[in-house]
């Protein structure tokens, strides 16, 4: 929410000056669990789900009524009772001393290693830079995105988008949705509302932020605006501790559906790319939506039983004989990787039989039965993203794949994963099977709860690398020795035909 108590509160920002190799203890309970530090003085007390000694503070003292998280940097007002989402240069500095402070040498070492990899770029890029601006290329200025504390997550996936034109123009050419009103007057179940009962719209925000970026500017943008209306309808993103770029991803897309479903007419022109052929349709769907056709048969007497399924996306396992052969951060120019995205695609598609634990209700047998599965594309999406599954369940804690993936950065052929019809021939049916990389986001670290999110993404014919405030051009080289988390790929013949999943 916005706090009307920030601006007085702050007064500790330029007195505060901690020793990196102390801990955050509560200086009532001496306690290193949950700390909180007053933003007025500076006294660090526990949490209320700890001791509750941060809240007995400003409760002796009301002037006191802000603090901010130790660990999460998230600042919290208890006469508001609620997080602050509004901000300022002071909560930042005070946000990035607790970060330095906290930072491990693994965290450290992450950042050294995009500073050392932006510095290469840099270096790599003298002579690019100056070649494609003799072409008239990169002419259009290109914004970052501010960090408002371990919001990379969101500004790499921001980038991303912004640089898909097809989605990005869509919500240039958009009008203001801050007067729209629910079809019918009706409100959808799936759309929450604030607190003072309006309408909050995920779209409306996401439409400002995409058109500053396409807009262009020499300072970066702070989606601050966008930030706390997610804070609003998805509570799992609140606070400011790392988040996973493509639950995210997967929840602003899931969102701006449901928002269009109601907000929008659908108007009688069909060459309106939004509309589906039963009003089903978004422009999230028409961009990512793909159909899959999911096939299950029973071993015992052979019947099959076909579902399809829609996706934005397709999740992706890392093949076990990728494991236990990690390649160096940058592959060596004479060393061939020993894992392609083409290998990734393939387990997905592959023939499965099914544990015994997971037996298959078969409908002619009446009982369960042992049974494969198979995944096929039935139909492919304009904008194929894929998420390539680097992080997995050990025990009681999530563990990173960290090897490297090569993939195309032009011409993913996906023809052989197309369902084959009798009445069709693979690949001629719903138009081009061929795809070019548009953007790429890239997880830096070793930790699903920490490290950093960066992006790559292609504008104005030439590649970016989007690192929060910080853009630097760079070269298809570079972007093809990153190592990939999501994928954007454009079909080279985008079929805006509304279609209903």
């Amino acid at each position: 929410m916005e706090c009307p108590h920030l601006n007085n509160s702050i007064k500790i920002v330029k007195s505060v000056n901690r020793d990196k190799s102390l801990e955050w203890n509560c200086f009532t309970c001496n306690t290193n669990k949950s700390p909180w530090i007053c933003i007025h003085c500076g006294v660090i007390n526990c949490g209320r789900y700890v001791n509750g000694h941060a809240k007995a503070h400003f409760e002796e003292d009301n002037n006191h009524m802000i603090c901010m998280d130790c660990e999460n940097y998230s600042a919290y007002c208890y006469i508001c009772d609620d997080f602050l989402v509004n901000d300022c240069k002071e909560l930042n500095f005070l946000r990035e001393l607790l970060q330095s402070t906290n930072e491990g040498e693994s965290n450290k070492s992450v950042k050294r290693q995009v500073l050392i990899v932006e510095e290469e770029e840099n270096k790599r890029c003298k002579r690019y830079k100056k070649g494609i601006k003799k072409k008239g290329y990169c002419k259009a200025r290109v914004s970052g995105l501010r960090n408002l504390g371990n919001t990379c997550f969101m500004n790499a996936v921001l980038q991303s988008l912004s640089n898909i034109k097809q989605f990005s123009c869509y919500f240039k050419e958009l009008p203001s949705l801050e007067h729209k009103n629910h079809k019918n007057g009706k409100k959808n179940n799936h759309i929450k509302s604030n607190s003072n009962g309006n309408d909050v719209l995920l779209a409306e925000e996401l439409r400002k932020t995409l058109i500053s970026l396409r807009q262009g500017s020499k300072s970066a943008i702070s989606p601050e605006s966008l930030f706390a209306v997610i804070w609003k309808v998805v509570p799992r993103f609140r606070g400011y501790q790392q988040q996973d770029a493509h639950e995210f991803l997967r929840y602003m897309l899931d969102r701006l559906h449901m928002e269009l479903l109601n907000i929008l007419p659908y108007p009688k022109d069909q060459s309106t790319f939004f509309i589906g052929a039963k009003g089903k349709a978004t422009i999230v769907t028409t961009i990512f939506g793909g159909i899959l056709q999911n096939e299950v048969t029973c071993l015992a007497c052979g019947t099959e039983s076909k579902k399809h399924d829609p996706f934005l996306d397709l999740s992706l396992d890392i093949p076990p004989t990728a494991l236990g052969k990690p390649l160096s951060n940058k592959p060596k120019e004479e060393e061939l990787p020993s894992l392609q995205l083409i290998d990734c695609l393939s387990s997905f598609t592959e023939l499965e039989e099914l544990a015994d634990s997971e037996l298959y209700l078969c409908h002619s047998c009446k009982i369960k039965q042992r049974s494969t599965k198979r995944f096929w594309i039935r139909r492919l999406p304009n904008v194929l993203c894929l998420h390539l599954k680097r992080f997995r369940w050990n025990n009681f804690f999530r563990t990173k794949i960290d090897n490297y993936i090569n993939f195309p950065i032009q011409g993913l052929d996906m023809n052989k994963f197309i369902l084959v019809n009798r009445h069709e021939t693979r690949g001629t049916s719903s138009g081009s099977t061929l795809y070019d990389l548009a953007a790429v986001i890239v997880h830096h670290g070793t930790g699903a709860g920490s490290g950093h999110y960066t992006a790559y993404a292609t504008h104005d014919g030439c590649w970016h690398h989007f690192n929060d405030s910080s853009v630097t051009v760079t070269d298809e080289k570079t972007v093809a020795s990153c190592k990939a988390y999501i994928l954007f790929y454009i079909r080279r013949e985008v079929n805006l035909t509304p279609f209903s999943v």
